[in-house]
């Protein structure tokens, strides 16, 4: 449905103070004279988080090793705990997630579990604008294997900046024994149709898995229905989990009797992990896809950030995301549009994720002005500005602000004082 906006000042306060989630703007730690746009790269931090870091410290500093013992074993099954919390921010069942490891050793698990050539059929589907650690873990699960990618990883190409679902269809010829697809694009938020994909992969007697990571927490999600092979995902995003938390492994219950590609002793049936056998004792849910010790820290600031997001409720979170999305969009193309600057994300609501994607020739210099105007966000090759006004902690009245400054960048050149010589970090 297409929203009405208006563009003048006083119309963003009307809809903060009209915004049903506005109130979890005090959950969060949210500098002065300082709008945060970055959300889709790395989410702010919940003063939840900070509490569950700091209950865990405490425990630490009191108990020492009888931590994993304290509160029914709960930081030793942490991830159990954590799926719980998880699971019904990706429709699925508590079993068939763990909480461990990060995004890229996550995407080498589920790879090197499902992905079982043979002579006839062995390459791997993939597109060519994924975010480049999905294809740098499939070219090297393919090496392991004695493959050459060139030969056995095979990439269909976007027209434009987009991937069209019914190519990534037509590219599942019979030699394909895998695919590995993002449900979200990092750099133009395209959002790809998993039901969809699933089916087609699902009749031609291929297995599928799927990277998450630029969409839960941002778009609803129900692998209940989508019904893949694995999927993935990090925390730290939309999921506001903090820099480097543990990331998600999904392992539709249909595999659960499969072992795992790389096995580790946290893999192992919880009722024999302490006798420390010499062979593998697969726990047969989604935990048996664990590896090492969980990493209880990172862990903890996830549990807090989970907690808010329950409580929030990722349908709500999604109507207000379109809405205010919507709404830079609009001002964008109200007031931006004559200083060449383009909307580079699809409009209709179903194919579009939680970041706007603003395009300009000069998008590295105007995001560094940006950034020393107070407005963190990120740039992207070749000119993409991401802009994330997320829904738990950005309001209507910063969007504005930030079209503003933008207007004045442009009117004033002050971008073109910058060098364009590029930051190891943008």
């Amino acid at each position: 449905m297409k929203a009405e906006y208006q563009d003048d000042p006083e119309y963003p306060k009307l809809l903060d103070n009209n915004d049903t989630l506005g109130h979890f703007r005090q959950r969060f730690y949210l500098k002065k004279d300082y709008i945060y746009m970055c959300g889709n790269s790395l989410g702010l931090a919940t003063k939840d988080a900070e509490k569950c870091v700091l209950e865990v410290m405490e425990k630490w500093k009191d108990e020492g090793i009888k931590l994993w013992m304290v509160d029914d074993n709960k930081y030793y099954l942490y991830s159990r705990y954590l799926s719980k919390l998880m699971a019904p921010i990706v429709g699925a069942d508590p079993d068939e997630i763990t909480v461990f490891g990060g995004t890229t050793i996550n995407i080498h698990q589920g790879i090197s579990t499902f992905y079982k050539p043979t002579k006839d059929k062995y390459k791997i589907l993939v597109d060519d604008i994924n975010f480049p650690t999905d294809r740098y873990a499939v070219d090297s699960q393919v090496r392991l294997q004695g493959y050459d990618p060139a030969d056995a990883v095979k990439v269909v190409k976007s027209k434009g900046n987009f991937m069209e679902e019914d190519e990534i269809i037509e590219a599942m010829t019979e030699d394909v024994a895998l695919i590995f697809l993002p449900n979200v694009y990092y750099r133009t938020a395209q959002v790809l149709d998993m039901v969809k994909i699933t089916k087609a992969a699902k009749e031609k007697g291929i297995l599928i898995g799927w990277d998450l990571c630029h969409g839960v927490g941002a778009v609803e999600i129900n692998l209940k229905e989508v019904d893949p092979d694995f999927a993935i995902w990090c925390t730290y995003k939309y999921l506001n989990g903090g820099p480097g938390s543990s990331a998600a492994l999904y392992i539709n219950r249909r595999h659960h009797q499969m072992l795992p590609g790389l096995a580790g002793w946290y893999g192992n049936k919880i009722e024999t992990q302490f006798l420390l056998r010499q062979n593998f004792d697969h726990q047969q849910d989604a935990n048996g896809w664990q590896i090492g010790t969980p990493n209880v820290l990172s862990m903890a600031s996830l549990e807090g950030a989970l907690r808010v997001i329950n409580e929030a409720g990722i349908p709500n979170m999604r109507k207000k995301s379109l809405h205010i999305t919507g709404y830079l969009m609009y001002l964008i193309e109200k007031k931006l549009s004559d200083y060449g600057f383009r909307v580079g994300n699809l409009r209709e609501d179903s194919r579009r994720g939680g970041h706007v994607c603003l395009e300009h020739d000069e998008g590295y210099r105007i995001s560094i002005a940006l950034k020393s105007r107070g407005i963190a966000q990120d740039f992207r090759d070749p000119n993409v500005i991401r802009l994330t006004p997320t829904a738990l902690y950005t309001s209507y009245e910063e969007v504005y602000t930030v079209v503003e400054v933008l207007l004045d960048i442009m009117k004033t050149e002050s971008y073109k004082a910058i060098d364009k010589n590029r930051s190891l970090v943008v």
